[in-house]
């Protein structure tokens, strides 16, 4: 059985399954493919120990930007520093080259960041694998501009974990301070701040006494120990902004509106090397900032990936996941371990459709040889309990394997009878009868099985999904008579049905608002 086309050609349920099915050979080699990537290179690739790999020999060195020009005294840049191998590809190696300068107007600190000292033009000499390279720096303004809130102090409570879920930013906050999570509302954060206990937290006279210098620093007892070093650039940064009177300004003009990451795509060639990363922040008044240090990292998968500060570590062959958070906004970057690959070749395999072409070029990135085509026995075992959830009979693979048609033929022909046949019909109708929690306890008996066939109905109609969920969620009057209602009997309460339809057909997680205080979910 064959799902006809619909008129105004939406396509419905059956259809929807029929172009998957076409690719569950496919979509089966591929997932067991990279479920043996992962899951054998970490029973066999994983090492006790990664070591650092030794470098290949570099032609020459490229700079990342090729330039930078800073805005004003807070304004401090890191570069990424490339090793060029054989003029394809290329090796990260910021974390060994070592930055020297002779002019007097910029500064080079120990952790590679470039500070402006005076008004004018500069270059600084980069050094690694026995190679150099030349960075032009131009400063703007050596000036210190005021410290912002919103800008400049929000971030550091953000990555000293302040308004963390844990610390203050928790629904009720901590010993009677509370901030919003992870700085969204600046409003709220400043007033908290300066006017609780009376404003306390601030000592413009000696501002070294203030609350929230001592807290932190741990000079006064703090149930978080201590968040900050004394002497470190976030602890001069707020004693900065206190002796400045504390001031507040516009949080739309000076949050961050977008991240840039550097660099575009991070590929590294062998377990143990590393990948410098760089977060720039553009503002609303076109300004850009390297907020690297203020950036929370966090690895998807540590077996394969770590990072730190920016700095990605490879563990073992595979692919990983890095986020980035600033002050709300986010950004991820794949990171892709590609391991020894000598004697890798692609065997160019035939491509039956636009899905086969992005998994060949998935494969050729990873450098992957993709699966044998499985044979037509264990392509009817495959579809058959894919799409009916039963296995085929004897008799049905018997009549499969000895017709002489092309393999491809025979197998779409087979895709076509199974779409829309009653094992389908009652497999996807009971999949979908779980999913809106059709059960006796509930609907009683009669309003189970009236529900239960309205939607065995409408998967044999072949309905449109969209017109299948719109009778949901419209559903009125008798449960009996219409028996799409019996939705809501399940459901009853308002904060349920916005929970599960949030969750059932929008896959978005809707039940985390009940207890968390939450700006992103």
């Amino acid at each position: 059985m064959s799902a006809s086309p619909l008129p105004d050609g939406e396509p419905g349920i059956l259809q929807t399954m029929k172009r998957r099915s076409r690719l569950v050979p496919t979509f089966v080699a591929v997932a067991v493919l990279f479920h043996s990537w992962a899951v054998g290179a970490a029973s066999v690739e994983k090492p006790t120990e990664t070591k650092t790999p030794p470098l290949p020999p570099i032609r020459s060195l490229k700079i990342e930007p090729a330039s930078i020009t800073l805005e004003d005294g807070l304004d401090a840049r890191k570069v990424l520093v490339w090793g060029d191998i054989d003029g394809k590809s290329q090796i990260d190696l910021t974390t060994q080259a070592t930055l020297k300068t002779d002019f007097a107007n910029i500064e080079i600190d120990s952790d590679g960041y470039i500070h402006p000292r005076k008004k004018g033009e500069a270059n600084i000499t980069v050094s690694a694998a026995g190679k150099q390279a030349t960075l032009k720096v131009t400063v703007k303004n050596e000036a210190m501009p005021e410290v912002r809130f919103v800008r400049d102090i929000q971030p550091v409570l953000s990555k000293i974990g302040c308004n963390a879920g844990t610390c203050h930013g928790s629904a009720k906050g901590k010993n009677g301070f509370k901030l919003s999570l992870r700085g969204y509302d600046a409003d709220f954060d400043y007033q908290a701040l300066i006017n609780d206990i009376s404003g306390r937290r601030f000592n413009r006279v000696d501002v070294d006494q203030s609350l929230m210098l001592l807290k932190p620093l741990a000079e006064v007892p703090h149930e978080g120990r201590q968040a900050l070093k004394p002497g470190s650039r976030y602890h001069q940064l707020i004693r900065q902004w206190i002796a400045e009177g504390t001031k507040f300004e516009d949080p739309e003009k000076n949050r961050a509106k977008k991240l840039i990451v550097l660099p575009e795509q991070i590929e590294i060639d062998l377990p143990g090397r590393t990948q410098q990363m760089i977060v720039l922040a553009e503002y609303g008044d076109g300004t850009s900032r390297d907020v690297t240090r203020e950036v929370v990292f966090s690895s998807s998968n540590k077996d394969v990936a770590d990072v730190k500060d920016g700095v990605v570590t490879s563990v073992r062959r595979g692919e990983a996941a890095v986020l980035m958070r600033y002050e709300g906004l986010y950004s991820a970057k794949e990171v892709t371990v590609m391991g020894d690959r000598s004697g890798w070749a692609w065997t160019n395999p035939t491509e039956h459709n636009y899905v086969d072409q992005h998994i060949n070029a998935k494969l050729r990135k990873v450098k992957i040889v993709p699966s044998e085509i499985c044979n037509d026995a264990e392509f009817i075992r495959r579809v058959t309990l894919d799409l009916t959830g039963v296995p085929p009979t004897g008799d049905r693979v018997r009549e499969f394997l000895a017709d002489k048609a092309e393999s491809k033929t025979k197998r779409d022909k087979l895709i076509d009878e199974l779409i829309g046949s009653p094992e389908y019909v009652g497999y996807w109708a009971n999949k979908w009868a779980d999913l809106l929690q059709c059960n006796s306890a509930t609907l009683g008996q009669k309003g189970v099985w009236v529900f239960r066939e309205w939607i065995r109905q409408s998967i044999a109609d072949n309905k449109p999904y969209d017109k299948f969920v719109r009778e949901l969620l419209t559903a009125e009057g008798s449960a009996y008579q219409n028996p799409a209602a019996n939705y809501y009997r399940v459901l009853r309460e308002p904060g349920k049905i916005t929970e599960d339809v949030s969750q059932t057909f929008l896959g978005v997680r809707f039940s985390c608002n009940k207890c968390h205080d939450h700006p992103f979910e």
